[in-house]
């Protein structure tokens, strides 16, 4: 039995999917997490206990579980550590190198710069207030290191931009790089698009629109729908800025998501990364073979081809369903009405009980996911909205703890 494995940083619902998927096709799907190597198998889940921040030390704990014929990775900081396991087994994947510039926003902007690729005023922000009396407005703050949306702020004069500033640093307390970007702002159309990559060929899977406007002051994402209505030139444009921001990159081998935005004059990348698309939206895709998204990437992992697949007719939209206030999940009303929408297909709800939720830019998760089905993309679209329009959420403010 061929045996893959997929470096993740939790045991939630995507490593769940892969899971699935690993049994489908007979391969032995071995999970290697940062949880504390000093529990034993505390989640059931028999993981590889990794050093996220000292990925060469991992080998000496993986041995005992390969060899391995294939590796994958979900999120962003587990495509590092993947990367740096790959090139010690040698197993196919991008270079670390490429994968820490497509996590890296400042690195990511200088190699597209240096490949010619549009590319928005960017410069690490040394001092702020310096910074702020320059900056031509609008602009936009983001942290260098983290994804998601989290903590990108759009501003438009000096006091939005301190403001801003101090916001992001409170939510980049704890982390290790703690460095800021500013932007200039890109107007335009926002869309992503998912594929694959082959010894540095780029094969597209889908290309989503993102029909809500994401102009700020936050950018949470929304509703994804795929086939694109974009004219076939646009399309191929999307894909051929997405095959030079790869290369610009390094990255080579394994799953690429990339969101990008188009205006008149051209496509400007926002971000490649060499990971799939996150949470559960890869379930709105369907391959003419009824394979899931998850078995294609285990099977190119392996080595097999899998350029021939293509998504079944129709259109496929995904809505990430946004939290509308900080507070206390208690539940949903209007979860059988919104499922009976024509159209959809599942209303995913992923907040638990009790579960302290916060909206950005302070966090990156949603109350959940529903998908649609249709004949066109507008009719999908429509099908969200109403069931979205029927989902009434309880969420209780949370009270504030006094020191």
């Amino acid at each position: 039995m061929q045996k893959i494995l997929l470096v993740a940083s939790t045991t939630g619902y995507q490593v769940h999917s892969f899971a699935d998927a690993a049994s489908k096709l007979g391969v032995d799907l071995v999970l290697a997490t940062d949880r504390c190597h000093v529990l034993e198998n505390p989640w059931g889940d028999h993981a590889v206990p990794l050093r996220f921040d000292h990925p060469a030390s991992n080998l000496d704990t993986l041995a005992s579980r390969g060899p391995f014929d294939g590796i994958l990775a979900v999120g962003d900081q587990p495509a590092c550590v993947a990367a740096h396991i790959a090139a010690r087994l040698h197993l196919r994947f991008s270079s670390p190198s490429a994968v820490l510039a497509a996590k890296n926003k400042n690195l990511a902007r200088r190699r597209f710069r240096a490949a010619g690729l549009n590319v928005p005023h960017f410069e690490l922000v040394r001092d702020p207030r310096a910074a702020a009396r320059d900056a031509q407005y609008p602009c936009v703050l983001k942290p260098v290191a983290l994804s998601a949306s989290r903590g990108v702020i759009r501003v438009n004069h000096a006091a939005e931009f301190e403001q801003a500033f101090a916001r992001i640093q409170k939510i980049l307390e704890r982390e290790t790089d703690r460095s800021i970007q500013l932007e200039s702002f890109i107007p335009g159309r926002e869309f992503a698009l998912e594929g694959l990559l082959t010894n540095g060929r780029f094969q597209p899977l889908a290309l989503f629109d993102k029909p809500d406007p994401l102009d700020g002051p936050f950018f949470e994402e929304t509703i994804y729908v795929t086939p694109s209505r974009e004219p076939s030139a646009i399309e191929g444009a999307i894909v051929d800025t997405t095959l030079r921001a790869a290369r610009a990159l390094g990255l080579s081998d394994g799953p690429a998501h990339a969101e990008m935005r188009v205006n008149d004059r051209g496509v400007w990348m926002l971000e490649i990364a060499a990971r799939p698309i996150g949470g559960l939206c890869s379930r709105v895709l369907r391959f003419e073979n009824g394979a899931s998204l998850e078995e294609i990437l285990l099977q190119h992992a392996l080595g097999r081809d899998v350029s021939r697949l293509t998504l079944t007719s129709g259109a496929h939209a995904v809505m990430m369903i946004p939290i509308p206030a900080a507070g206390v999940y208690s539940g949903v009303l209007g979860l059988d009405e919104a499922r009976a929408v024509p159209g959809i297909e599942d209303v995913a709800v992923t907040a638990k009980e009790g579960q302290l939720l916060v909206p950005l830019p302070e966090a990156a998760s949603y109350l959940g996911f529903i998908f649609a089905r249709a004949s066109t993309p507008a009719l999908a679209e429509q099908a969200l909205r109403e069931a979205h329009a029927r989902l009434r959420f309880q969420l209780t403010p949370a009270l504030a703890v006094v020191k």
